[in-house]
């Protein structure tokens, strides 16, 4: 069994400080410490007292409040819409198979682009020929953007690029099932998606990206970080998701292993 020579982190971590998801979603954690679950624990056990406990401790948790999209996350099928094209109800989070989630994974990079680009086919193409990989059934391809520059601030929600619905399914029609970016969404900020929108009055643009899995299931993850230390290539990812029943998405604690 081969073992990776290093691990890479790629997931962001849960607080409540940093400024990555709009006011609506922001997660809420309630720290809970030894000293105040002390009565907590001594009362599973009778006669016990606070004091009775080491230090006069319990044990520490923590109260959780979140979005399944908050942090480093999956999303399913099912977050895109209900049915695909064909009419077949999309599959949820607990419901994707696994082999998806541990697979040889490649980076393309569009840092040089302009917020609000929405990648086309032809820049997929291009990045794949300057790294030099054929894509295969499975890969998992991740997209490196300007966006984590602006992580803790509130640019990060409205700087960036977008994949479109034909870069996606140029991806989706070569066999691609899982694809991240380190960006909040797949798609363009709604910052530029929404003038867009105010000119044609097509709401299918809006979220193209997204909705490419309509044509195509596919599984997609945001909001990751740290693509800069791994290669083009010769990396493998691991994005096993939490398995919550029926829900639209799971978190991940994603990494890229680099092997000799």
């Amino acid at each position: 069994m081969r073992i990776p020579r290093q691990i890479i982190d790629i997931s962001m971590a849960l607080d409540n400080e940093t400024v990555v998801d709009p006011d609506i979603m922001r997660p809420k954690i309630e720290y809970v410490d030894h000293k105040a679950n002390a009565r907590t624990m001594s009362d599973f056990f009778p006669g016990m007292k606070p004091e009775d406990l080491p230090d006069a401790q319990g044990w520490a948790w923590e109260k959780i409040q979140l979005t399944t999209h908050n942090g480093t996350h999956v999303d399913a099928p099912y977050h895109y819409h209900s049915h695909d094209k064909h009419g077949n109800r999309m599959n949820t989070i607990d419901e994707m198979p696994l082999d998806w989630y541990f697979r040889p994974a490649i980076k393309l990079t569009f840092r040089d682009k302009p917020d609000g680009y929405i990648v086309q086919p032809k820049d997929v193409e291009a990045e794949l020929k300057r790294i030099g990989h054929t894509l295969r059934p499975l890969d998992i391809v991740l997209v490196h953007t300007n966006t984590p520059d602006y992580i803790g601030t509130p640019e990060y929600l409205t700087r960036g690029i977008g994949m479109g619905r034909e870069a996606t399914l140029c991806l989706t029609g070569q066999g691609v099932r899982v694809t991240g970016i380190d960006a909040w969404g797949w798609d363009a900020p709604f910052a530029f998606a929404r003038p867009r929108y105010e000119k044609d009055h097509d709401a299918r643009k809006v979220w193209q990206g997204h909705w490419a899995g309509i044509e195509q299931p596919y599984c997609h993850m945001e909001k990751l970080q740290h693509l800069e230390k791994l290669p083009d290539t010769g990396f493998w990812v691991a994005c096993f998701p939490c398995k919550i029943k029926a829900a639209s998405g799971g978190w991940t604690r994603a990494v890229a292993m680099l092997f000799d």
